[in-house]
């Protein structure tokens, strides 16, 4: 809806729950959403219900304002496997600014999945600030699976090649996550758990 930030429990929980996950790095964690709307957790079952429920009282669970964020104070940046990316982040101007900061100042970006669109928002001077860099994110073969592939705003595939990146894909659903400088991007959610430690493994190394 227009109040609520709905979120697949998969998608939110798997970063963070698995094995040297985030909630296990040691990291201060941050969660920004478009508007700063509420998360409401979609598709929670038994086995998630205690983890929505303790993530819930959590300092962190109240998402700020991606409008409102300053890249300059967080140190990383982790954007999930989310459909809306697609809608929300991919022609936002606010995401542009962080993006941008992070990578003039080098600091590591992780986007998995259909979360790799929200960095098509990044331009400068009609330029892609992510031209030359080596990437993954849903390749066509995925992507076609889905009934509404013919409605979808953006194929990162053809933007990634379109905009003076290097793209690569495994076979569908494997597990693929290329590494390229400061950027980590993965394939799809089965890339999940690679993509997330070697975003930890760089702000470690930092």
């Amino acid at each position: 809806g227009n109040t609520h930030c709905s979120i697949y429990k998969s998608v939110f929980i798997h970063p963070y729950t698995t094995r040297n996950g985030l909630d296990a790095s040691n990291l201060p964690l941050f969660f920004s959403v478009s508007q700063g709307k509420p998360i409401d957790f979609a598709g929670v079952d038994e086995s998630t219900a205690r983890w929505v429920q303790e993530f819930s009282v959590k300092p962190y669970a109240n998402p700020a304002k991606l409008e409102s964020i300053d890249g300059a104070r967080y140190q990383a940046l982790l954007i999930p496997d989310c459909p809306g990316a697609l809608i929300d982040l991919a022609h936002s101007g606010s995401l542009a600014r962080i993006l941008s900061h992070f990578i003039s100042h080098q600091k590591p970006v992780c986007a998995v999945g259909q979360g790799v669109a929200a960095l098509c928002c990044a331009t400068e001077e009609q330029k892609w600030i992510f031209s030359g860099y080596s990437m993954t994110g849903p390749s066509v073969f995925e992507l076609v699976r889905s009934p509404e592939f013919a409605n979808l705003p953006l194929i990162v595939e053809d933007f990634i090649k379109d905009n003076g990146g290097s793209y690569t894909a495994s076979i569908e659903d494997a597990v693929h996550v290329v590494l390229d400088r400061h950027l980590v991007t993965g394939q799809n959610v089965q890339s999940t758990t690679a993509a997330v430690n070697n975003l930890i493994l760089l702000c470690n190394s930092r």
